[in-house]
């Protein structure tokens, strides 16, 4: 792809300057303004940065994410109190918990990580390997009243949560400023989702040192991080293939865009006794689709504020970013004993962009350097995103 307008894995690669896509190009006509009426709703991104797409039947309001961040720090939110959603998304870690696999509030293991929230309005699919659930609404609903496994543990007990809301003080005033229309009582299962959504539509990242290179500060970032730059997008690493787009992700979707890009994959993370298997709790897309050819495909993770969200992959099965830059200059993992050994670079389902590459020691440096120019301190420290009950003195 060359020339002036060439789109460079969702980022404008102009005479040398890189800018970041809108959702509207005049190049080739690849996306058009879609028909959804643009809200009047503050966004506060930065100019040329999209903005999410939001459902007709939950539109933004300020007082809606209020709501929404009062609910995702609650306690309440779980039958025995000792969770909320911010237990497993913290702010101070692109809102991920530093843990392999999340552990709900009865202790039970979550099969897979916990998934970072950092733009996740702009993602047109939730999990890591299943395509269903698309909405915030709705994905809102399964660490609540999930049974397997358990979260939050609030399933057969939704009397219960309500009444614990409705006797809060604050939520007297804050349910009824996010949906006036309601005719009478505003404290339903459905607002608690809606207004959650709300305000993870707002956990928006796009002033790392990265983006405002992209907007045209040529010194925001170091020149070992422009190298690695060109490493990232070169075809010797494949990287931008499957992180790709403003979003650095497999899956993407805004305001003005024509249609969602999805896409999985299979990194050869695993390659069982050289049938291409995964671990039975954790196929990927298969577990979905119930297709062979799905076996250990998930969903490329947004690589922005990467830094911060250690352990890596749907399992966190690598501790740091050397780790991930190992297994993909390998072209797969290799297990050599127990359960799962195998030799990941030659599953028959890995992606073909996992081929393996050298690095030289300073090579490996610029490119670290790169992915660190994604973490957006301003993100993590925004107090428009941290927990309103502390800053408030509590509960």
């Amino acid at each position: 792809m060359t020339g002036i307008c060439s789109p460079i894995a969702g980022v404008w690669r102009v005479a040398g300057v890189f800018a970041l896509a809108t959702g509207l190009t005049a190049c080739g006509g690849d996306e058009v303004l879609s028909s959804l009426t643009v809200p009047t709703f503050a966004w506060g991104v930065p100019q040329g940065f999209p903005v999410p797409r939001v459902p007709q039947d939950n539109p933004m309001s300020e007082a809606k994410v209020e709501l929404g961040r009062h609910l995702f720090y609650d306690t309440r939110l779980s039958e025995n109190e000792t969770q909320s959603c911010a237990s497993c998304h913290q702010q101070a870690s692109a809102f991920t918990d530093g843990k392999p696999v999340g552990i709900g509030s009865t202790g039970q293991p979550h099969p897979r990580n916990s998934m970072s929230l950092a733009n996740v309005g702009y993602q047109p699919v939730l999990n890591w390997a299943n395509p269903a659930t698309t909405l915030l609404e709705g994905q809102a609903r399964v660490p609540i009243f999930g049974e397997d496994p358990v979260e939050l543990g609030m399933s057969g007990r939704e009397e219960l949560l309500l009444e614990r809301l409705r006797s809060e003080p604050r939520y007297q005033a804050l349910f009824p400023a996010a949906f006036p229309e309601a005719e009478s009582d505003a404290v339903t299962i459905t607002n608690v989702t809606r207004a959650l959504a709300a305000f993870e539509r707002t956990l928006i990242s796009a002033n790392s040192p990265y983006d405002r290179y992209a907007r045209g500060d040529a010194n925001a970032i170091s020149e070992e991080a422009k190298r690695g730059q060109d490493l990232f997008f070169s075809e010797r690493l494949e990287c931008f293939h499957c992180h790709l787009g403003t979003f650095f992700s497999s899956a993407s979707d805004w305001q003005g865009k024509a249609s969602p890009e999805v896409d999985y994959m299979n990194t050869g993370l695993y390659n069982i006794g050289g049938t291409g298997a995964y671990p039975e709790n954790n196929r990927g897309l298969m577990d979905a689709t119930q297709k062979l050819q799905d076996m250990g495909r998930f969903k490329a993770p947004t690589l922005r504020n990467i830094e911060l969200t250690a352990p890596y992959f749907h399992d966190g099965s690598a501790a740091t970013l050397d780790d991930v830059i190992d297994h993909y200059a390998a072209g797969g993992r290799t297990i050599t004993s127990g359960p799962n050994a195998g030799v990941g670079s030659a599953s028959p389902y890995k992606n073909s962009f996992v081929q393996g590459f050298e690095l030289a020691p300073a090579e490996r440096a610029a490119l670290i350097a790169y992915l660190r120019s994604l973490t957006d301190q301003e993100f993590v420290t925004n107090p428009k995103f941290s927990d309103p009950w502390l800053s408030a003195g509590g509960e």
